[in-house]
């Protein structure tokens, strides 16, 4: 017989990763680039998504920023302070500003972006200065995963021509 704290599932950062890996995944079900976010508050998931910039005619619908929008509404409060957020690839800096407006505590995230990532591409050294908030970064996260969903996205899309055809940029090459 097993006691009711033995079943408890260990939620670490593991766990919410592998959440950001399921939203990346829908996301590239429905035609997105498979990124996926998940915000974490007092160890439970409070928002989530994957890219839906496609779906959504919308630039600036990348899974950070609408995960960003979700968790604040459901917290009632613009400032997000002691929360995690989760990423399956590296963020870009629009998405990395948001998360310092944010002021997300701790930033997790998988693979690495050399072509659009605040810190493969140098960015982040030349703005550095100009945040008012650190995060605590954990780079590489289940990064094996991530990087292996954008690269059967990416060869798939170029295999069927679409990439051109429907304006995606090869964003991961790695």
């Amino acid at each position: 017989m097993t006691s009711a704290g033995s079943m408890r599932m260990i939620k670490d950062k593991f766990y919410f990763m592998k959440r950001a890996l399921t939203q990346a995944e829908r996301a590239g079900a429905a035609g997105e680039v498979p990124v996926g976010a998940v915000v974490v508050a007092d160890g439970a998931v409070v928002a989530r998504c994957g890219n839906a910039s496609i779906g959504g005619n919308d630039p600036a619908a990348h899974a950070e920023i609408v995960a960003l929008r979700r968790a604040a509404r459901r917290l009632k409060n613009y400032r997000l302070s002691d929360t995690e957020m989760y990423v399956t690839l590296e963020p870009c800096l629009m998405c990395y500003g948001a998360m310092v407006q944010a002021r997300i505590k701790k930033l997790y995230f998988g693979a690495a972006d050399p072509k659009g990532g605040i810190f493969s591409t140098g960015a982040f050294d030349k703005v550095a200065d100009i945040f008012n908030h650190r995060i605590d970064i954990e780079a590489g996260l289940m990064q094996e995963s991530a990087a292996k969903m954008l690269k059967e996205f990416f060869q798939a899309r170029r295999g069927a021509g679409a990439v051109e055809r429907d304006g995606l940029e090869n964003r991961y090459g790695g």
